[in-house]
Formats: C-alpha cells, structure tokens, sequence
C-alpha cells in the first residue's frame, strides 16, 4: 500500500497533474422537440422581445428596471464577490513577496550566560530590515483544482445574474399587462356602476309612479351594488399592482405611467419550432452546470491532501544595532529555505472531506439533472399554455359578443312588456361576468407569451447587458469534455 502510494506520488509530482477526476460534462438526452407543433420562427427567442408589445412606457419601464433593480445589483455584487475569492485563488501560483522593517529597544541580563562586561550600557537598539518572498510549489494540483473550483463558482454566480436579468425584466412585463388588465378591469366596473346607477333612478321614479314593484325596484338596486362594490376592490388591486412596479424599478411604491391599454398591446410572436436542446442556453441549467464543475473541482482539492506541501522560502535583508551601519555589506543577512510537510494519521479527517466532496458532486449532478427536467417541463408548460390560452381568448371573446346581443335584445323585450326584468337582471350580470373574464383571458394570453420567453431564454439577455458575459480564464488547463 505505502509503495503503490509513493508511486503514485512520485508519478503526479512528474506530471504535474491536478488530484482527482477531470469534469465530463453529463450526458443527458432530450426531446427533438416540445409537445406543439408550430412554424419555424427562432429568431423570436434572440429578440427584445417586450418591445413587440409596441408601448414605448413599457420599453422605458423595462430599461429602468434593468438600471436601478436592487435584485440586479444584489446579483451583481455576488459575482464581485466571487471574482474577488477567484483572485485569491489564483495568487497561490505565484510566490508571495513581502518586506518587514523593524526598529526595537532592547535590554541584556547583567547576569546571564555570558555577563556584560562592567560598565557597558545594558539598554540597545535594533534595526532590522528584510524582503521575502514565498511559494507553495503545486505539483499536486490542490491549487489548480481551487482554482477550477473557484472560476466556476464565478461563472454560476454570473449565470444567476443572468437569471435575475431574465426574471427582472419578464418581471416587469407581466406586471405592467397586469396593471393594464386591472386598469381596463376597473374601467369595466365604473362604466359598469355607472349605467345600473341610471337605471336605478329611473326605477325609482317609476316605483313613485307606481309603474314598477318594489321587487323590481330591489333587483336593480342590488345590481347597481355589486357592480358599485366592485369598484374599490379593483382600485386596491390597481394600487398593489403599482407598488409592486415600484419595488421592480427600485424606487418606493407610487403610481406607475400608463401607455397603451390592454387590448391595445399587440401579441409578441410565438418563437415555436425551436429545438428541446435551446434549453441549454438556459441561465439555471448553465448555472447548474457550473455548480457541478465546482463540485467535481473540490474533489481534487480533498483528494490532494493526501500529499504533502512543498515550499519554498527566501528572504534577503539587513540587521544592526546601529542605524549608521544598518545599510552596510556586514549587516546583511539572508535565508533560503525548502519546507515539505503531509501527513501520516489522520483518524479519518481527510478520508472524510473526501466522501464529502464527493457527496456534494453527486448532489450537485443531481440537482443539474433536476433542473434540465424542470426547463423542459417550464418550457413545455409555457408553450402549450400560449396555445390554449389564445384559445380560451377567441372563445370568451365571442362570448361577450354573444351576451352583448342578449342583454340588448333581453332590454328591449322587458321594455315592449314581454320578459320580466328578472330576464333583463342575469343577462346584464353575465355580461359583466364576462367582460371581466374576457379581461383575464386576454391578460393571460399575454402573460404566457411572456412566460414562453423567460423559459427560452434566449440571446436577448446578452443584448440588453453586455457586461453579463464574464470571461474567467482557466488558471491552469483542464479536461472539459462532453460524453
């Protein structure tokens, strides 16, 4: 066992290969395809695609979200933060280089080994000067794997950013064709009052006039209420909205600017026929992916200490007890040092960190493989939603095209004296049902084409952020290879 050991040892410190196994990338096998068949379109999923809504005030929301969203900033903090540690990382390459200057008062024992002469002055100053420079010699590869680790630990900080871009802006999107539905919603429910409110006073007076019931009276009242009562549930709605949009564009919550309404916002394209493996440019499957580089990384790192450490010290420099001959050839002193340390009994210690890096890459694969199959499913929801929800849109539009032609019709008839105002009563409520549907229904047509374009991805993230993309050259070469 110590000869296989040494062996291997001495085979690594003549290669200079790093500890532990190089990254394959795992092979996972996806669809050809999503489960709608739609027309070739892929250069939708490239595009900024909220500016097909074509509303400039979206466009200036979305621009100012990208500019002051604190979640952006938060995300773009992390990746400094772990460039900073991939810095770190990679100065362990090159020898540390340091200066010390020293100058102390010191006191000898009159009475030690070797006793001062009498008379002499016990008390003396030292100065001292030196420059040092140390290196950690990686014939091990610990540092290269800390460094792999590190690097990829930067690039799925920056693939999180990426994320939180993506989010941000579908975000914002959503929430505006939300507000919009609201707005449209509440203007509905005025419009809406408004008229049963007329209504009602010509029942009244015709009640006075002992035209009509109390019955009949009753019915239009309680119309005229439910519609009345829908008025400041919609205006909370429209004021969280708007806070909510407040909070995304990174300023206190207050009112929100106003383009186009709802039903006049065109409907972004669908980007279909577009192959399974797009998913690929994901952020959160990039992201993954890069977590489990780094996982793969540490087992290196754990697997190399079980080889010693080998450095190298030196240091060149002066020391006198007088200022006057502290620069002098006499006062130099230097020191040149080779230090190699490992261990022999660990009682489990590093057999332990290397169970546990391994456990954390397999848990690390795990969640890769999770996430791919969750990016399939987001995206596949996300298309078929589109579809039907365009569906749902042209039904519930001709719907209200239909109650629309009932509720006249159901009037005139209650007014020639031919159907009671009770015909009248559930036509009108149906039909304001069902305007108030009709708003959803085309809110969520919308909304899920924003959806198919968060589960895409797609280019367009790049586009609106250059700095997104992070270059992080590898420290020192390493096997990427895809199985």
């Amino acid at each position: 066992m110590k000869r296989r050991v040494f062996v291997s040892a001495m085979a690594a410190s003549l290669t200079g290969c790093a500890m532990g196994p190089d990254f394959l990338r795992p092979f996972f096998e996806t669809p050809p395809d999503w489960r709608v068949d739609l027309p070739q379109a892929s250069s939708f999923a490239n595009m900024r695609w909220w500016q097909s809504f074509g509303d400039p005030v979206l466009d200036s929301l979305v621009e100012q979200a990208l500019k002051d969203n604190l979640d952006i900033r938060i995300a773009a903090a992390r990746v400094e933060r772990f460039l900073g540690q991939l810095s770190t990382t990679r100065s362990q390459f090159f020898p540390q280089i340091g200066y010390g200057l020293d100058v102390s008062r010191n006191r000898s024992s009159e009475r030690g080994v070797t006793p001062l002469p009498s008379g002499t002055d016990p008390w003396y100053k030292l100065y001292q000067g030196s420059l040092s420079a140390a290196w950690q010699i990686d014939l091990f590869g610990r540092v290269r794997r800390q460094s792999e680790a590190a690097q990829a630990r930067v690039l799925a900080s920056e693939q999180g950013r990426r994320g939180t871009l993506l989010s941000v802006v579908s975000a914002v999107a959503a929430g505006y064709v939300n507000l919009r539905a609201l707005d449209r919603k509440l203007d509905i429910a005025r419009a809406t009052a408004s008229n049963y409110e007329k209504s009602l006073r010509i029942f009244e007076l015709r009640f006075k006039g002992g035209v009509v019931s109390q019955t009949e009276l009753s019915q239009v009242e309680s119309q005229y209420q439910q519609a009345r009562a829908a008025v400041p549930v919609l205006e909370k709605q429209v004021a969280a909205q708007e806070n909510l949009l407040s909070v995304l564009l990174g300023r206190p919550p207050g009112t929100i600017p106003r383009g186009k309404t709802i039903d006049a916002l065109a409907v972004p394209a669908v980007p279909p026929g577009l192959p399974s493996s797009l998913i690929d440019r994901r952020p959160d499957v990039l992201q993954a992916e890069q977590n489990l580089v780094a996982a793969n990384a540490e087992i290196g790192v754990a697997r190399s200490l079980y080889f010693p450490d080998i450095s190298l010290t030196a240091a060149v420099g002066s020391a006198s007890a007088a200022l006057s001959d502290f620069l002098s050839g006499p006062s130099t002193v230097a020191l040149l040092a080779a230090n190699i340390a490992g261990p022999v009994f660990t009682f489990g210690n590093i057999e332990g960190q290397v169970r546990s890096a391994e456990a954390a890459n397999a848990e690390a694969l795990a969640n890769y493989q999770l996430t791919i199959l969750n990016a399939l499913r987001d995206t596949n929801d996300a298309l078929v939603g589109a579809q039907k929800d365009e569906a749902v849109f042209d039904a519930q539009s001709k719907r209200v095209k239909a109650l629309r032609e009932y509720a006249s019709l159901s009037r005139l008839k209650y007014e020639n004296g031919t159907a009671s105002y009770l015909e009248v009563l559930y036509a009108e409520n149906e039909l304001f049902a069902a305007e108030l549907s009709g708003v959803d229904a085309e809110s969520s047509r919308l909304t899920q084409m924003i959806s198919v374009y968060r589960a895409l991805g797609g280019g367009w993230v790049d586009a609106i952020d250059p700095a997104a993309s992070i270059s992080a050259e590898p420290a020192a070469p390493s096997a990427d290879k895809e199985s």
